[in-house]
C-alpha cells in the first residue's frame, strides 16, 4: 500500500530533500545538491517566489519506507499575467515503481482541478532559472549543479501512465582545442566598430553587483520570446543575487556595453561543481566548502550557465564579442572542456550562435505534460 504525506514540518522537508541522496547512492552520474540551500529553497521567508507562487511538497511512502517524492507547483504569474494555466510539479523522484508515481502525480493532478488549473507540466522549478527536465539520454554522463540526474525508468513512467513530451532540451559538450577563435576574433572587431561597443571584464565579484540589476533586464528581454519564460520579480533578483554570485569567478563574467555604458549583451560560465558536490554528500561542513573553492581555483570544465543580448542587438554578431573574451580567459586558464546546460531544441537563435563551435550533443532531457480533466 503507497501512503501520501504532505510535508509539513522540519523533519519532513529534510527527508524530501535527502530521499534522492539514498536513491542515488550507487551513482557515478547523480551530482547531489547542497542540503542547506535546498532547505532553503522552500522557505517563504528565505525565498521570495513565494510571494507569487505556491509549493506543495509530498513523500510517498510504502511498507514505511519513502520511495518518492513531488513538489505541486503553482506560479501566479504565469496563471495570471500569462493567462497559462499551468500546474506545474518538480523535484520529482521515485523507485521503480509506477504505481508510485501515478499516486504522486494523481495528487498534483488533483490540487490542479482544485485552482481550475487545465494542464500539468514537469519536472519544472518556480521559472527559468531552476532545474528542468527529466533525462531521457546521456545517462552515463556526469551531471551538474545546474540539472536533474535520473534513471531511464522515470521517462518510461510518464509515457505509460498517458504523458505526451512537452518540450525538448539538449545539452553539448565542446572541447576547447575544437573552438576556432577565426570564427569570432575578426568579426568581434568589426561589430565593436560598427556599433560603438566594448567589452567589460571583471576581477572581483563585487565589481559585477552593480550591473546585476541591467543583466536580469537584459536576461528578461531576452528570453521573453521563449514559451518557458515567466517573469522574475526585483525580490526574486536579490535572492539570486545571494544565491549563485558566491558560485562565479568573476573572469568568468563576460559584458558587453554600448557607447553610453548601457549593458546590452552578458555570458556567465562556472567552473564545473560537480565532482567537488559529489565529494561534499550535500554537506557544506566540515569539508565541502574547501572542495568548492578547490573546484572553483582549478576546474578545468566550465558550463555555460546565461547568456543574454538584447532584442535589438540579436543578429549583429554581439556575441562573437562575448565569446572572443572567453576565449582569451579560457585559454589562460587551461580549461579543457565547455559544457552547455539544458537549451529549448525551438530556441533556433541559441543554435545558430554554437553552431562553429562542434558541439556535440551528450544529453537529452524533456518535460512531460498532460490535461486536468
Amino acid at each position: 500500500m503507497i501512503i501520501l504525506k504532505e510535508v509539513l514540518t522540519k523533519k519532513d522537508l529534510k527527508a524530501f530533500v535527502k530521499f534522492p541522496f539514498k536513491l542515488n547512492k550507487n551513482s557515478k552520474y547523480w551530482v547531489p545538491p547542497i542540503i542547506s540551500e535546498e532547505i532553503k529553497t522552500f522557505s517563504k521567508k528565505e525565498n521570495p517566489v513565494f510571494n507569487d507562487a505556491e509549493a506543495r511538497l509530498f513523500l510517498a511512502y510504502k511498507n514505511n519506507e519513502i520511495v518518492g517524492r513531488i513538489a505541486a507547483i503553482i506560479n501566479w504569474l504565469e496563471v495570471n499575467d500569462q493567462a497559462l494555466k499551468k500546474m506545474r510539479f518538480g523535484w520529482f523522484d521515485v523507485v521503480d515503481d509506477i504505481n508510485v508515481t501515478k499516486t504522486l502525480l494523481d495528487k498534483v493532478i488533483e490540487i490542479g482541478k482544485e485552482k481550475n488549473l487545465e494542464f500539468i507540466e514537469g519536472p519544472v522549478g518556480f521559472s527559468n532559472l531552476d532545474k528542468v527536465g527529466v533525462l531521457t539520454e546521456g545517462f552515463d554522463q556526469i551531471g551538474s549543479m545546474i540539472t536533474w540526474h535520473n534513471l531511464p525508468y522515470y521517462a518510461t513512467h510518464f509515457k505509460k501512465l498517458g504523458y505526451d513530451t512537452a518540450k525538448t532540451y539538449s545539452e553539448n559538450i565542446m572541447e576547447f582545442k575544437n573552438i576556432k577563435p577565426e570564427f569570432f576574433s575578426r568579426i568581434q572587431d568589426l561589430i565593436k566598430k560598427r556599433y560603438q561597443l566594448r567589452a567589460l571584464n571583471f576581477k572581483k565579484n563585487k565589481d559585477i553587483l552593480p550591473h546585476t540589476d541591467e543583466m536580469f533586464d537584459v536576461f528578461s528581454k531576452s528570453h521573453a520570446v521563449l514559451s518557458t519564460f515567466v517573469k522574475i520579480t526585483d525580490e526574486q533578483r536579490e535572492y539570486f543575487k545571494k544565491k549563485f554570485i558566491g558560485f562565479l569567478n568573476p573572469e568568468y563574467v563576460k559584458f558587453v556595453l554600448d557607447k553610453d555604458d548601457k549593458l546590452v549583451g552578458f555570458g556567465i560560465v562556472t567552473p564545473s561543481y560537480a565532482e567537488a558536490l559529489q565529494k561534499m554528500k550535500g554537506k557544506l561542513f566540515p569539508f565541502g566548502i574547501k572542495h568548492l573553492l578547490h573546484a572553483k581555483k582549478h576546474a578545468k570544465t566550465v558550463t555555460f550557465y546565461l547568456i543574454g543580448v538584447l532584442p535589438e542587438y540579436q543578429n549583429k554578431g554581439v556575441t562573437a564579442i562575448i565569446f572572443n573574451e572567453f576565449h582569451k580567459t579560457f585559454k589562460e586558464k587551461g580549461i579543457e572542456l565547455c559544457v552547455r546546460g539544458p537549451e529549448l531544441d525551438d530556441n533556433v537563435a541559441i543554435q545558430q550562435i554554437w553552431k562553429n563551435f562542434e558541439p556535440v550533443v551528450n544529453k537529452r532531457r524533456c518535460t512531460f505534460k498532460k490535461d486536468i480533466i
